[in-house]
Order: C-alpha cells, then structure tokens, then sequence
C-alpha cells in the first residue's frame, strides 16, 4: 500500500488527439450537442461531418452554427448516410433507447449520452442489438475518461484511502419552471434524477460498486417528474454512498471519498475536469492539478477513447463497461420504485 507521504500518481489519460480520426454524425442538436462538436473539433482529430433533426431548418441551422457539411431532415437519413463511422445520440433520455436502436440497424456504432436509456430493460436490449450487429456502443459518461478519475482510480486501487467507507456528491442545478422544458416533462423523460443524478450515483459505482441496499426520498413537480432526490446506497461491504440532486437549488456539486486512512475531496462541479486534494487522517495533504483541458471541453476525452475502441474493434470499455451501465440504471430503477408516489414515468 502506498503512503500519502509519496507523490500522487499521474493521470494515465490518453491525449485525445492520439485517436484515429473516424467520421461522426448526431442525433439531436442541443446544447449538448454544440459542446460535443466544439471539444471534438478543438482538442481531437474526429470529424463531426453530418447532424440530424426532425426538421431539416433546425438541422441546417446547427450545421451553419457549428461548420457540418451535412445535415439531414429524418434521423433515418442520418443514420443511412455511408459516410459515416459513429452516431452520437444526443437527443432527449426518453429517445435514447429508440435512436440507439436506429443507428444500431444501420450498422453504425453509437455513442449515446448519459443516461443510457430511461431504464436497465432497455440498456439490455440496445446492448442485446449491437451484439446481434456486431458494432460498439457505449454511454457516453465522459466523466469515467477525466484524467482526475484516473487519478482517483489509481489511488483507491494503491490503497491510499484504506477502505472506502462514505462517500458524499451532489449536483443540484437552478431551474425556472417550464412544464415544456425537457427538464419539466414526464413524456421526455424529465426530471433531476435521469439528468443530473446520473452523475452522483455513478461516481458511487465507480467507489463502491453495485448497491446490495438502497434507501430514497424525493420530491416531485407539478407535472410529475422528480425535482429533487436524495439516496443512500450501501455496498456488501458497508460502504456508503450519500447522494442528491435537485433542479430547485445550485448545490456546491462536489464530492468527498473517505477511507479508513485518508480521504479525496474535489470542488465543484465534481464531474468535469478538477484538481483533487487527498487529506490524511492526521492532516497531511497532497494535492494534484494538472488539468490541461477544462470544463465541457474535457469531452473530448470520451470521444477519443470511443473512437480507439471502434478502430481496435473492441466492444467494451473497461472505464464505463456495459454491466455497470446496466447496475446503474439498476439502482435508478430501484430508487423510482421507492419514489413511486411521484408519479416518475
């Protein structure tokens, strides 16, 4: 086991650029979407050559805005385009597992954003197709490929922390009410947990693995999707994973890993790039920051890792593997189950 005393490992964070270039096209043109295409365009050597829309204005106004050559009217046409390696999905939760599906039957390998799909019934059949079909698909938690991660990583598996035993995250985000935002509509799949949730419950899994125990309160809208959760996921071991979320209040969305021996802190917002600071029981800190690339620009280090496993041919991702997707979207199935009375769809 490796004392604090020594230095913190070094992220072993593949540059982005050392991927081959393939060729992408998205599903979906919102906010996300315009921040993939300027992370894959500014630190990656990916094209971004086509977009597709229901409706070929709004197409073509996000291939003007972002410099695509192509953009088609019908997801259909998207996915049927020849001159195109990868799909990004992009579009609203609720369309996720439909568009997976799409893409997947046109023989494109797809990249579809977190969460996965609205549920694990439906993570099993989108990966249940790309076997029957024979490409790569995963979810697109860009946090897993950050180089503090890997940081992180290195350190729970050197065992500087002693056993992990609470770990604390949030990520709350103000929001007017619109019952037509995404945000807002049961029938889009909306809701804190699906949007924001996924990323504290995620970096739980990513701590202690599946919950054998799951304990959930929340409060829902008037329109019936969850505008707040707060849950306690315990492993086999007795760890603990205090979670929340909530669209009602910009909480301070970081996260704490303690251990018997020491503990990791990193500021807000947890999930993109940061520095990370571990603190000894008895007060010694050490502290690493070495970010080069920051906020949603760090992107680009999912895209590029996505794009060497489909040049290696490769089906899984050893940082966000299929079977933690699933037991992800598992411990949301429970927590919903448990907050039924919401009305969560």
């Amino acid at each position: 086991m490796k004392q604090l005393s020594e230095s913190l490992p070094e992220p072993r964070t593949p540059d982005p650029r050392s991927a081959p270039p393939l060729r992408w096209g998205i599903i979906g043109g919102g906010l996300i979407a315009g921040l993939f295409v300027a992370a894959a365009r500014t630190h990656t050597r990916q094209r971004v050559v086509s977009i597709g829309s229901r409706d070929h204005a709004r197409a073509s106004a996000f291939a003007l805005a972002h410099g695509i050559d192509q953009a088609h009217g019908s997801y259909q046409a998207l996915v049927d385009d020849d001159n195109l390696d990868i799909v990004y999905v992009a579009s609203p939760h609720s369309e996720h597992r439909d568009h997976a599906l799409l893409a997947i039957a046109a023989g494109k390998h797809v990249l579809v954003e977190k969460a996965f799909t609205q549920n694990a019934d439906q993570a099993r059949e989108v990966f249940a197709a790309a076997d029957a079909a024979g490409v790569t698909v995963m979810e697109a938690m860009w946090s897993r490929f950050l180089p503090h991660y890997d940081v992180i990583k290195q350190i729970l598996e050197d065992g500087i922390l002693g056993q992990p035993v609470l770990t604390l995250a949030d990520h709350g985000q103000y929001f007017d009410f619109d019952p037509a935002s995404r945000l807002f509509n049961r029938s889009l799949a909306g809701g804190a947990l699906l949007d924001l949730g996924i990323y504290p419950i995620s970096l739980a899994s990513f701590v202690h693995g599946t919950p054998v125990a799951v304990h959930a309160a929340g409060k829902g809208t008037s329109t019936g999707v969850d505008g707040q959760v707060s849950a306690t996921l315990v492993n086999a071991c007795g760890g603990h994973a205090s979670i929340s979320t909530t669209l009602f209040a910009k909480s301070p969305t970081t996260a704490t890993i303690s251990g018997t021996e020491a503990r990791i802190e990193v500021p807000g917002d947890f999930y993109t790039p940061q520095p990370i600071a571990v603190i000894g029981r008895d007060g010694q800190r050490r502290v690493w920051d070495a970010n080069r690339i920051h906020g949603h620009q760090g992107l680009a280090f999912e895209i590029a890792a996505f794009a060497d496993m489909v040049a290696e041919g490769r089906r899984d991702s050893p940082l966000m593997p299929r079977s933690e997707t699933i037991t992800i979207l598992q411990t949301i199935d429970e927590i919903r189950r448990q907050l039924g009375p919401l009305g969560i769809p």
